[in-house]
Order: C-alpha cells, then sequence, then structure tokens
C-alpha cells in the first residue's frame, strides 16, 4: 500500500481558475494583448509559469522573466485569494491522515504561496511537507518539487508512494521518479492526456479519489 501520498495543489485540491487568469490577464496587458475569453487563459492552471508564457504566447525567455514579475505583483496580494477547495477535500485529507497517510504537497507553484492558501483554508494541519517551486524561479517543474519532497523524508521507495494531479506533467514528473500517478477529472486536464501520460487510474470525484487512496 502506498504510505506517501503526494498532492498538486491547482487543479487537484483547489480550483485557482480566478486567481490564476485574472493573474494572467494583468501580465498580457503589459504587452497590449487582452485575450477574448477566460477560458483561453485556463491551460496557465498546473504548469510553470516560465514555460507557459513561451509556449502560449511565443515570448523569449527574457519576455516570460518579465511577464511572471507583472503576474506576480498581481496574484502576491489579491490572485492567491481568488481560489476554492473543492468540495470534500477536507474530509478527504482528514480521512487520510487518520488512516496513516503521508500527506505531502508537490506543486509547480511557489512554495510561498501554497503555504498561504493552505493555511487560509485551513488545510496545512493535514500535510506532513508542503514543498513547491521557489522565488527565484528554481525547482519549477514538477519532477524538480517531486525529488525535493522524498528527499526531506527519507527517499521512500517508490512502490510506497503515489503522486496524485490534473495534468499531464503530474504524471511525467512522477514517473522521472518512479512514481506512479493518479489522476483527476474534476481539474483542468482531461481523461485523453491523463491517460496518454500514463496515469494508473483516474478519479471522476474527490469521493472517487479518497476511495481509492484508502485502498492504495
Amino acid at each position: 500500500m502506498a504510505k506517501y501520498l503526494l498532492f498538486d495543489l491547482d487543479g487537484t485540491l483547489t480550483d485557482p481558475a480566478i486567481g490564476i487568469t485574472n493573474a494572467v490577464m494583468v501580465a498580457l496587458a503589459h504587452w497590449n494583448i487582452h485575450p477574448a475569453t477566460r477560458e483561453e487563459l485556463y491551460p496557465f492552471i498546473g504548469p510553470p509559469l516560465l514555460d507557459s508564457f513561451m509556449k502560449f504566447y511565443g515570448f523569449t525567455e527574457d519576455q516570460a522573466h518579465e511577464a511572471i514579475r507583472h503576474y506576480r505583483g498581481h496574484y502576491a496580494t489579491i490572485g492567491l485569494y481568488e481560489n476554492k477547495v473543492y468540495d470534500g477535500v477536507a474530509e478527504m485529507l482528514r480521512n487520510l491522515k487518520e488512516a496513516g497517510k503521508v500527506i505531502l504537497l508537490a506543486t509547480s507553484k511557489p512554495e510561498a504561496f501554497a503555504e498561504k492558501i493552505l493555511e487560509k483554508f485551513g488545510l496545512s494541519v493535514y500535510f506532513d511537507g508542503i514543498y513547491g517551486s521557489l522565488l527565484n524561479e528554481t525547482r519549477v517543474h514538477k519532477d524538480e518539487v517531486i525529488e525535493y519532497a522524498l528527499e526531506q523524508h527519507g527517499n521512500p521507495a517508490p512502490e510506497d508512494c503515489l503522486m496524485i494531479g490534473d495534468r499531464e506533467h503530474d504524471v511525467f514528473g512522477s514517473a522521472k521518479h518512479g512514481l506512479s500517478c493518479v489522476g483527476v477529472l474534476y481539474g483542468y486536464g482531461d481523461a485523453e492526456e491523463l491517460t496518454k501520460a500514463g496515469a494508473v487510474h483516474l478519479c471522476e470525484t474527490v469521493k472517487d479519489l479518497e476511495e481509492y487512496l484508502l485502498n492504495a
């Protein structure tokens, strides 16, 4: 059974769509770019921001770093709190904790922001470790965060660990360390994306996820 559970944050535990897309709009406005719909920016939810600005808008690396500065100017004070916890997440985490699971957060979001979000929603009490990227744009990719999280807990055997996330980079990042990944379908990835990436199981709802993890 998997004792160590590594959770993604955005799209897995919380729905960050409003805060992230508002901050991306603020950043893009500096280049007079105004997306027609909020939904166009949903691909920014999950992957590292530097990669996303370069991939989706053709920014150079320097432009992407500048965009991130504008993004964070808004997100750090406003967007961070334009967020909501998916129904059932607190109960799931409590039940997993009571079942003896070691619960870790592994997010590409800056660790400092992730800590504030979990604290705001009263979820930090369930976590044995909160790990994310650094504000200097290092440790931003999911495999790097997972590696760091596992190191902090004595590098447990891969078969004792399980990653949970909603996007393909969660699956790819965990695979680099020999970990299996469970995909959730209530976030911002879909069944095709997660299946192609190699997710070992897909969960439609938070309740489905809880039941699976209690027996994983």
